[in-house]
């Protein structure tokens, strides 16, 4: 176990694991992610845990054949690193060594400092709007209400996309059949689904069809329309449901 006084003391020295304040900001925000997700204590991290869903989704990304950064894949051999170390027996006789995690949650801690205050300014900045709206305010108009919500991001998708794939029923044989799909026909698809609604939920996209090959192309089909600012992905907070909708021209 580290205690928090300690890693606080060392919040300033330099440490090996790359701090980014990006819109994806990269591997430390993947694993902020996981970390808050398992509801689990950044000061006693079970790395095989955290190891484990984190590989998850590196390989989610790259079958997805998503820009993976060459950071990410540094992370996950860094992770890999302190597992096998917390796994080594150790010597009775030898001095006690630093736990192998205490870089990792120096890291953690510093890149959340940042990620906090930069939140606590955006949420200032949507106070504000309040009182001077402008165009971009990032509320929803439905026929009867407001409603106020956050911008999903990519591990929002992901961690979506997977639940999607984990409860498709598990095949153990089958046909080879060889399906067309096309990525602007899933394009179509989706925003002929908006056409005369006001919003549609993550998963409503992936229910026409429970083929693996069309669910991937539909979720390209996704990350395309946000890439081209045609459909917005919005939720009311962390881990809630994922609603799509279409942005209004004009």
């Amino acid at each position: 176990m580290i205690f928090p006084l300690e890693i606080e003391q060392q919040i300033e020295k330099k440490v090996p694991f790359p701090v980014k304040l990006e819109i994806f900001e990269g591997p430390l925000d993947l694993l902020l992610y996981l970390i808050k997700k398992n509801e689990i204590d950044i000061y006693d991290i079970p790395i095989a845990l955290i190891t484990r869903q984190y590989l998850e989704y590196i390989q989610l990304m790259q079958k997805l054949d998503l820009d993976l950064a060459s950071e990410f894949i540094l992370m996950a051999s860094n992770l890999i690193r302190i597992k096998i170390k917390l796994l080594l027996p150790r010597d009775e006789n030898e001095e006690p060594e630093e736990d192998p995690r205490e870089e990792l949650i120096v890291a953690l801690l510093e890149y959340r400092k940042y990620k906090e205050a930069a939140q606590t300014l955006q949420r200032r900045e949507e106070e504000e709007k309040v009182f001077y709206p402008r165009s971009d305010f990032s509320f929803i108009e439905s026929k009867d209400r407001v409603e106020f919500l956050r911008e999903a991001n990519l591990f929002d998708l992901l961690v979506a996309f997977k639940k999607v794939l984990d409860n498709q029923p598990k095949v153990t044989s089958h046909t080879i059949n060889f399906q067309k799909v096309d990525l602007e026909e899933r394009i179509q698809y989706i925003l002929d689904f908006l056409a005369d609604k006001d919003k549609i939920s993550f998963e409503e996209l992936f229910a026409d069809n429970p083929v693996r090959l069309i669910l991937v192309v539909t979720f390209m089909a996704i990350l395309e329309l946000i890439r081209i600012r045609e459909i917005r992905i919005m939720q009311r907070g962390h881990f809630s449901r994922i609603f799509i909708y279409r942005n209004k021209k004009g």
